[in-house]
């Protein structure tokens, strides 16, 4: 059975979905202005009073070990999200091996987190896929593979912390458990439908916007999820391992996973000022704003810098081959 993502020419389609789509473009744009506005400002107030000479003793106190065990995890996470090409693979059937797919996934990962979707995850992906052959049809079916899959395993683990009420919030946000529990529930509901749809539904396909989309088999659902959650997971554990030891592991991971949504609503590069912001404001009951700070600087030179780095030079390799093959194909001519 075959699995696709493609673009719907349905002229009367695209009309009848016209009008919901600009209400959600107006939507979409007002609360991006409303977290460029609010997020610097709630930054500046969490961090006008900061000890800055606190948070540069708690960064010297890392030591080498938890440094590399830091890196470890990270590179580890950066694999693991490499993976969700695999899936793409798969689920397209095109005949790249693992040896091309991964390392270009890593560079386009890399490039996502920091410099946003567009420049990594769209442009840089179909860029180095079709100097490798496939074309923009199976790319598209890859980009919306991988998407799904990180969004997948994030609504499971999202909803197992809130319904269970895992996260421990400050005593002024208390009152929003319930409704955190609540919300838990109906993601976890979403998941349990993706299943159901991909193991039971007769009709398979669906259309979103302008794309149609062809369910997976459940054997690939499982496969997304399962990657998905190890990988929410270990970004989770990077911040556990740099932060001091008052803090319980589900309530870092449960404020990771809020603030990454609020970074994706902001459409700010590498989720700048929206990951500190929310942080503070959720831990500043437990441990001084320095030593958050401090963690958090440690995570993004982990998580960010680190895998960019090894990006840009993978990136290099990939330029100089293309530049010497076409240079072959020039001599041949």
């Amino acid at each position: 059975m075959s699995h696709s993502v493609s673009s719907d020419s349905n002229p009367s389609a695209e009309k009848t979905r016209h009008p919901n789509h600009k209400k959600w473009r107006r939507v979409k744009k007002i609360l991006t202005i409303a977290f460029f506005i609010l997020v610097p400002v709630l930054l500046f107030m969490l961090i006008k009073n900061i000890d800055w000479a606190e948070v540069g003793a708690a960064l010297r106190e890392y030591n080498l070990k938890t440094l590399l065990i830091g890196a470890g995890i990270a590179l580890t996470s950066f694999l693991v999200f490499a993976s969700y090409d695999l899936i793409g693979k798969y689920y397209t059937g095109h005949k790249l091996p693992a040896r091309q797919v991964l390392p270009l996934a890593f560079v386009c990962y890399a490039f996502t987190l920091n410099l946003t979707a567009w420049v990594g995850g769209i442009a840089l992906r179909f860029r180095l896929y079709s100097r490798l052959g496939l074309d923009a049809t199976t790319i598209t079916k890859i980009l919306s593979m991988s998407l799904i899959t990180n969004w997948l395993g994030y609504i499971i683990l999202a909803g197992i912390l809130f319904a269970g009420r895992m996260v421990d919030l400050p005593e002024g946000a208390k009152i929003g458990l319930t409704a955190l529990q609540l919300l838990g529930f109906v993601l976890l509901a979403v998941a349990a439908s993706y299943f159901v749809a991909c193991r039971f539904s007769r009709r398979r396909s669906f259309h979103f916007r302008a794309h149609k989309i062809e369910l997976p088999n459940i054997k690939i659902a499982f496969f997304q999820a399962g990657l998905a959650i190890i990988n929410w997971m270990l970004m989770g554990l990077l911040i556990f391992t740099l932060m001091p030891d008052k803090v319980s592991y589900q309530t870092i991971l449960g404020i990771l996973l809020i603030s990454s949504v609020a970074g994706v609503i902001a459409h700010i590069p590498a989720g700048l000022g929206v990951l500190e912001t929310i942080f503070i404001t959720m831990l500043h009951h437990q441990l001084s704003k320095g030593s958050i700070l401090a963690a958090l600087i440690g995570y993004r030179i982990l998580y960010f810098l680190l895998p960019l780095a090894i990006a840009c030079v993978i990136y290099l390799i990939f330029e100089s081959r293309a530049k010497k093959m076409l240079q072959k194909n020039e001599n041949r001519n």
